[in-house]
């Protein structure tokens, strides 16, 4: 609620310093801008740090920042450079809160109530996002921006309070991971996930057009519609009304229809609505385009985090939230600047129009490209791994270490041993490995090896407890290829520094 009103408050103060529709766009620039420097910190630091205490430190952040923000209006320090300023500092705030908050449902709830846990999440934030603008309009028309950001303020008490009541994380057992280690294993994990990878993808091309509809609303109510600041609200609020409804009825959706199938429907619906918006002189129609694009919206972003939260296993979830994010924000970040530059060098109107055409051609392109929520169970961690017995342990830095595991293969199995093995490339990679191979051995026609290289053994040892019950099942097939009477020999050489 807190965030939601001093955004809307936020734009219009800058629709208010300033006729540039430029300036007004960057407003969604420098707010979402935090997410690209930021966000993949943000992830790495919540799955290494407790949760609670990161959402309380930027719960005290933001309301320190909005309160102040506040104050300099009402004393008239407030100008274009320090609005932008303020913003993104809030941005960074918003940044370090939502991986961490996000990422605590899969602990509260099972596989069977994640899209239920998601879309009420999504109800909340939406009713904030209905409730939020309308009110900061009406607070804005009566008080004025400045006061209206004071009162924005006191509603992040009320989360800084609730987390007395918040019970304290499991953290997952296994040594923890400094910053820039977690950052590269998070972006190695989802760059070797082909359901994350495509999930990324799609997140990109919507958010990129629907950035348009960010940048612009304030300009439109201005000059469009000819709205004040409550009016301003209203649209804002109508779009949030339009994503509550899109909540409550998203669990019916996905438990009757492919996420795909949910995802590409919300796609055109968000075009039609933002046509809507584009042609509408009556402020009757722009709110039925508003209420369109808030289902839409909720239709394909909270599908696809809903999706992202049963694909990623425990250990690296907050950070492929984290990447949800920095895809969704970079992308309206983007899209803000060059939505914004379009309707100042055009029209807001062909900006809008052609942003909706954009969106349904990359939807049209993309059809190949299937979405599917992941199944919880299945990246739960599987059964330890059995601990080694070393004459001397290795130090946590030595490396790199190669892995070699030796299979004995019939010739006459051989093509679907390959076919199975080639699944592990990915799973290894994505849980450690640096490179990844399988070789044949030339004099022995049923020697096969199959090796890889992690970069050092503290990464190693990590790589052990990311495995989890679908790696292992692949793992066990591939293993059921083995020779029987023969055991599967296992390799494990460490590197030599040169002396």
């Amino acid at each position: 609620m807190a965030y939601a009103m001093q955004a809307t408050l936020a734009a219009w103060l800058m629709a208010t310093l300033t006729p540039s529709v430029f300036m007004v766009a960057l407003v969604q620039t420098s707010s979402n801008g935090p997410f690209i420097v930021f966000g993949l910190f943000a992830g790495a630091i919540a799955d290494i740090i407790e949760r609670r205490k990161i959402i309380l430190v930027t719960q005290v952040l933001m309301f320190s920042v909005t309160l102040l923000l506040g104050i300099a209006t009402v004393a008239g320090l407030v100008g274009p450079v320090s609005l932008l300023f303020a913003t993104f500092v809030l941005g960074c705030g918003y940044t370090f809160y939502q991986p961490a908050q996000l990422a605590s449902v899969n602990e509260l709830v099972g596989r069977a109530e994640l899209p239920h846990a998601m879309s009420l999440n999504s109800i909340a934030n939406n009713m904030a996002r209905a409730l939020g603008p309308a009110s900061a309009g009406l607070l804005a028309a009566l008080l004025g921006t400045g006061s209206a950001l004071i009162a924005s303020a006191m509603f992040f008490l009320m989360m800084i309070v609730g987390l007395r009541w918040t019970p304290k994380q499991v953290m997952l057992p296994g040594v923890p991971e400094k910053l820039l280690s977690g950052v590269a294993s998070g972006m190695r994990y989802v760059w070797h996930s082909p359901a994350l990878r495509v999930l990324v993808i799609k997140i990109v091309g919507f958010g990129f057009c629907a950035a348009a509809f960010w940048a612009l609303l304030p300009v439109i109510a201005r000059d469009q519609l000819s709205l004040d600041a409550s009016g301003y609200g209203l649209l804002s609020g109508g779009f949030g009304l339009g994503a509550v409804v899109g909540a409550l009825t998203l669990p019916f959706h996905l438990s009757r229809k492919q996420l795909n199938t949910v995802v590409n429907c919300g796609a055109v619906l968000w075009c039609v609505a933002t046509f809507l918006i584009a042609v509408s002189h009556h402020v009757a129609f722009a709110l039925i385009g508003a209420f369109g694009a808030g289902m839409a919206w909720v239709s394909t972003f909270a599908s696809m985090a809903t999706a992202i939260q049963s694909s990623a296993p425990a250990w690296v979830r907050a950070r492929a939230v984290a990447t949800h994010f920095v895809a969704v924000f970079t992308s309206l970040a983007v899209g803000s600047i060059v939505w914004g530059a379009v309707a100042s060098a055009a029209d807001i109107r062909m900006a809008m129009a052609i942003a909706a055409i954009l969106l349904l051609l990359l939807t049209a392109a993309a059809r190949g490209m299937v979405l599917r929520l992941g199944e919880e169970a299945n990246v739960l961690p599987g059964a330890p791994a059995p601990d080694h017995v070393f004459a001397v342990e290795p130090r946590p830095g030595d490396g790199p270490v190669l892995i070699q595991v030796e299979y004995r293969i019939a010739p006459a199995d051989r093509d679907a041993f390959l076919q199975a093995a080639n699944a592990m490339d990915p799973i290894r990679r994505r849980n450690g490995a640096s490179s990844w191979r399988v070789f044949r051995d030339l004099f022995e026609d049923d020697r096969v090896v199959e090796q890889f290289i992690i970069a050092s053994w503290i990464e190693y040892v990590r790589l052990r407890t990311r495995l989890t019950i679908n790696d292992r099942q692949l793992q066990a097939r591939v293993e059921a290829f083995q020779r029987p009477g023969i055991d599967i020999r296992v390799t494990r050489l460490i590197g030599i520094e040169k002396r």
